[in-house]
This record gives C-alpha cells, structure tokens and sequence, in this order.
C-alpha cells in the first residue's frame, strides 16, 4: 500500500517549484485598480460589522417568480412546491447587507479575503482586521454538524498560517479536520455533506472544495488516516457525481449499502445542466487533489472538467450565465463567483501542465472581473468588491447580487496572477 503522507509531501515539493506561464506586470493599471478598490471595501466593510461580531455574506436582492421559472423554463405551476424555499427579502430590505454569524458555511471567506488583500498591499491594518475576524471563528472548531467546514477554517486560518504563522493554527486545523473525517461513512466512501432535506446521505460537489483541510490535517500530524479519508471521497465522487462529459450533477444521494439513491443538481437549471459554480467546484477541487498526492488520474480529471468549462462557457466575456445550459440572453444572471473559482483554479492547473492556454483563460476571466462591469465603485455595493453573483437561483436566493466568495476567489486569483508576473509558482499552500 503507497504511503499517502509521503506522496503528497513529494508532490507538494515537486509542483512548488517554477513554471514557463507568463503573464503581463502585476503593476498594470487594471490591476492594481482592483487592489485598491478591494483594499477600500474590505476595510470599510470591517469597520461596518466591527461591533456586530458577525460577517458579511451578499446584499438582499428583488426577484420575481417569473424570472425563475422563465431560466428553468418550467411552468409557474410546476415550481410552486418550491415556493416554501424562496427567501424574497422585504421591499426595505433591498440592497441591505445580510450578516451571518460563525456557524454560516461562507463565515470563513471575508477574513480569508483580508488575508489575502494583506498580501497583495502589506496594509497592516488589512492584516490586523485578518486576525480579529479569523479569531472570531474559533467556535467552528467545535462543529461537527457541516462539511463546509475546510471553507470555513481554511481560508481563515490556512491563510492565516501562510502569512501570520502561530502553533495555535495548527490545533484549530487539526481539531475541525478531525469533525470533518468524522461525517465520513465507509460503506459509500464519502463525507456527508447536508444534514437535511429529503436524500437518505447527500454529497455534493462541493464538498471537494473541503479536502484539503485533511491533507493540511496530515500534514501537521502525519495521520494517515486524513489521506485516506479525502482519497476515498475523491475516488467515490470521480466514479458517481460526473457524466460521460465530465460535467457533473450537483448532488448525489447515496443508500446505507453505499449504492446511488438518486443524482440532481438542487442548485441548477436541472438535473441534467451543468450548474456554472458545480463545475467550478469540481474543477478546483481536482486539481487541488493533484497538488496534493502528485496522482496523475486526478490531473486528467482536472483537465477533462476544464475542457468541459470552456467549451460551454459561451459568454462574451468568459463570466458564465449561472447555470451553462440556462436560456441566454441579455437578462439572463451571471456569476461572477464561479468565474472567480474557475480562473483561479485554471492559474494553477496551468502550472501543473505547463500549458498556457488555461493561464490566458484565467487572465481573461480577471479582466473581466476587474472591468467596470463587474468591478464596483468605493463605498458602494455594500462595500463588497464584485457584482453580479448568483447563489441559488431556484430557491430565490442571492440573485444578481455581491457574493463574499466571489471576492474571495477573485482575490485568490490576484494573488495568483501577481506570483505568475513576478515569476514565481502560483500555487498557494497554506501548510
């Protein structure tokens, strides 16, 4: 049987060192517009939820009943037993940021963002703002009713450790990756992901995105187990989420034998649609697994999903529509957050392959998001850094709307593109 912590350290070593990929000087005008207006809005929206102990998510947006079924293209009969989930705020509400607390699956990305628009300025107070909010995730630790929690602790405290290192990282790392392992289940081979709803055991495609938070686990403790844990999972979802496209349903429900209950996607056009941000999840987490264990299969995978994003994302500019099989047209909502996961996954599966055709996708996807289309202004946007995001637009949730995990990816491609200028590896570790 290999010895798993020793691949992923070799692997880790030998895709940390250089790459061909270029790219043009971090310091162009579009870029360095962007920092700006990330370092403003990120301290600003600091300052908001100061005394509120809490973080800030997206802003509350209107939407009819008919645009949603108009982008399922159902019947409004057909979709009123959905009704019961819509979560239309009030008509004051509008545009008011909406605030969660540390058990929220998004609570880790503001501080992550901090973190990350630290590095890209050095402003101390961004890094002092870092800690405060990161620190007041402690309580994450202690959970062991989600899978998000490598969302969770790992862009908080995983980036914390790169650029703040301190002993106490590491026991909160340890201690949430443990929670983590435990909603494994060996009979299916996966974590569980909900803990609701109507599936006998759910796992989405998400849910690929809270891997590495075992191999940091490992890292620090040189428990196998960890690697065993998220190998198992990766290999069940490669074999059961994805279709013989490589694009992959949302969800899948396993029965206690291990067998496939059902496949759908809950948060996309249909069961057969490529939900935009799925694919995204899918395609970072598998390269994540490359960077992690070195094992080619895991590599191809990567690249079959990218072949599959980019032959459907028909956009004008490479922000995909919220679902990539949903009607297009002028009205039709994008997501800036699954074009943010996208390009920021593709900056490093670059630089595993060498193959700069996925580095110009990416770059192209940053221009995008940097243009004034996508960009906001200081002080508006509930002090968020991009528009037009979309959450879960069959449950009217977070329509058109800032997203804090777009700001996150996007600020993590940043970093990226920043390293690939000055000619370094882009790839991010936070162990």
């Amino acid at each position: 049987m290999k010895n798993y912590i020793t691949l992923f350290i070799a692997a880790s070593a030998l895709y940390s060192c250089g790459n061909s990929a270029t790219v043009e000087p971090a310091g162009s005008e579009w870029f360095d517009n962007a920092v700006d207006l990330a370092e403003a809005q990120l301290l600003a929206a600091a300052d908001y939820c100061d005394s509120t102990i809490l973080f800030p998510r997206a802003l509350k947006t209107d939407y009819s009943l008919e645009q949603l079924t108009a982008q399922m293209e159902v019947p409004v009969d057909s979709f009123k037993p959905e009704i019961e989930l819509l979560k239309h705020p009030a008509p004051e509400e509008f545009r008011e940021v909406s605030l969660v607390g540390y058990a929220d699956w998004t609570s880790g990305f503001f501080p992550g963002s901090l973190w990350y628009a630290y590095e890209l300025t050095g402003n101390e107070k961004l890094k002092e703002q870092a800690v405060k909010f990161t620190n007041r995730l402690l309580p994450v630790s202690d959970m062991t009713d989600t899978h998000d929690l490598g969302f969770m602790v790992n862009c908080s405290y995983g980036n914390a450790n790169r650029l703040a290192p301190h002993d106490s990282i590491k026991n909160v790392v340890v201690k949430t990756a443990y929670n983590l392992a435990g909603r494994f289940d060996d009979k299916t081979g996966c974590i569980r992901s909900w803990d609701f709803g109507p599936w006998n055991y759910p796992v989405i495609i998400d849910n690929m995105m809270n891997l590495d938070l075992l191999f940091n686990a490992a890292k620090i403790t040189g428990d196998s187990s960890f690697v065993t844990v998220a190998l198992r999972h990766a290999d069940t979802t490669m074999k059961n989420h994805f279709r013989d496209d490589f694009s992959c349903f949302h969800v899948v429900s396993y029965n206690s034998d291990g067998s496939v209950e059902r496949r759908q996607t809950f948060q996309g056009k249909a069961d057969d649609s490529a939900w935009a941000r799925g694919q995204g999840w899918a395609l970072y987490g598998y390269t994540e697994l490359y960077r992690n264990t070195g094992e080619k299969k895991y590599l191809d995978h990567a690249e079959k999903v990218a072949k599959l994003i980019i032959d459907k994302n028909k956009t004008d500019d490479l922000v995909p529509y919220w679902d990539f099989d949903a009607p297009a047209g002028e009205t039709t909502p994008r997501d800036a957050s699954a074009a943010a996961v996208i390009a920021s996954a593709l900056f490093e599966l670059g630089a595993h392959t060498d193959n700069q055709q996925y580095i110009r996708y990416a770059t192209r996807i940053l221009h995008s998001l940097a243009s004034p289309r996508y960009l906001a202004t200081k002080g508006t946007n509930g002090n968020f850094v991009l528009m037009h995001s979309t959450g879960s637009l069959p449950h009217g949730s977070e329509i058109d709307t800032p997203l804090n995990y777009a700001d996150y990816y996007f600020l993590e491609a940043l970093v990226k593109y920043k390293r690939l200028a000055n000619g370094e590896s882009p790839v991010i570790r936070m162990f």
